[in-house]
């Protein structure tokens, strides 16, 4: 099983980000997915999770509005789309199989949220 993130970078209060997560080593397509984020001296947080075909998604109170999650199963891949960030965004970001899971397997994309 291999999770690959990517997209992560510093932005201003305000801005936009879209993650990506690559999957392989299993079959993409048969997982709930989701992204978990990890702020620094903090434990991981769920942030958001997607059924497997893309019909059902699930926000945390903290996103919801701001945050949209996606997934191609064609490209084995997963997205977050992060819109009107706060500092308080500011994290490290992985995707997980599963629902609702706080798993952090991969190494994570890292966001800054900074003026």
């Amino acid at each position: 099983v291999q999770l690959v993130e990517s997209g992560g970078g510093m932005v201003q209060p305000g801005g936009s980000l879209r993650l990506s997560c690559a999957a392989s080593g299993f079959t993409f397509s048969v997982y709930d997915m989701s992204w978990v984020r990890q702020a620094p001296g903090k434990g991981p947080e769920w942030v958001s999770t997607i059924n497997t075909n893309g019909w059902r998604t699930y926000y945390a109170d903290s996103v919801k509005g701001r945050f949209t999650i996606s997934r191609d199963n064609a490209k084995n891949t997963l997205y977050l789309q992060m819109n009107s960030l706060k500092p308080e965004d500011t994290a490290l970001y992985y995707c997980a199989r599963g629902y609702r899971t706080i798993a952090t397997p991969g190494q994570g994309t890292q966001v800054t949220v900074s003026s």
